[in-house]
């Protein structure tokens, strides 16, 4: 059991708590296996129906921890360090590839590597007094854990050069007008608010939503007759779920229908 990555089950939404508060959650190499293998128990588990992915003690994720690179450790071979660094950006691509909506609860500071991960998942509460910033340049690095991709996907290349090449520091407010956080909202609810956000897609109907996740990672790649095929797929694949099913009935008996994930 790997103590700096938590991880709880509750009502269908896990809840993955990268749990090294007393450095801001920095990267470590224990830490990057732990969350990679959160990453691939959320994806695998048909218990879990969504994901709510954050930090303890106030803080998203500052990023590799720097103070442990400047430590003076005998180097590596390049490829050693080129397969252990790809090993670990692996969390980036599962949550952002499987079929399960991931909240992402950004509190304190999200930057470099932590900033790369929260732009995978799906959505991003913020809260009020959250600095973000891409941090790479500042400390000689180019850019990993699919960053560069994901921001340039969300933003567009302009933006993305600029977040980059600059890296400035943004308040919650400024990533939320340019579109880089879905929500800000006062320190004091961002428990509250990023858990009842994931908790309303666990309690969702889990299929739809991961079919429409797909269809909008397949639009960052496919042309449009792929996208339309997908879609159809999809939509077909939905009219035979119990949960659509059930959301016809509740239309008509004007209720909220009660998905089940199936």
């Amino acid at each position: 059991m790997n103590d700096m990555v938590l991880q709880k089950l509750e009502g269908g939404l896990l809840t993955i708590t990268m749990n090294r508060p007393e450095r801001k959650n920095a990267l470590n190499p224990e830490m990057v296996a732990g969350l990679v293998e959160a990453a691939r128990h959320a994806a695998d588990d048909p218990e879990v129906r969504a994901v709510l992915f954050k930090g303890a003690g106030g803080s998203f994720c500052v990023g590799g921890d720097v103070k442990s690179m400047a430590a003076g450790r005998a180097p590596l071979p390049f490829e050693q360090k080129l397969a252990n660094l790809r090993r670990g950006m692996e969390v980036s691509r599962i949550l952002h590839q499987m079929p399960k909506p991931v909240v992402a609860q950004l509190d304190g500071a999200a930057a470099g590597a932590g900033l790369s991960m929260a732009l995978s998942c799906d959505l991003r509460v913020a809260s009020e007094s959250c600095k973000i910033t891409t941090a790479f340049a500042k400390v000689g690095f180019s850019g990993d854990y699919g960053g560069t991709y994901f921001l340039t996907q969300l933003l567009g290349s302009a933006r993305a050069r600029e977040l980059y090449l600059t890296s400035p520091v943004l308040t919650a407010r400024e990533a939320h007008a340019i579109g880089m956080v879905t929500r800000v909202v006062p320190d004091a609810e961002i428990d509250t608010a990023a858990h009842e956000l994931a908790m309303s897609l666990a309690q969702g109907p889990s299929i739809a939503l991961g079919f429409i996740k797909r269809n909008i990672n397949n639009a960052e790649h496919l042309p449009l007759e792929d996208c339309f095929d997908g879609e159809a797929i999809h939509h077909t694949r939905c009219s035979d779920t119990e949960d659509h099913k059930e959301a016809a009935k509740a239309f008509v008996e004007k209720r909220k229908p009660a998905f089940k994930g199936a």
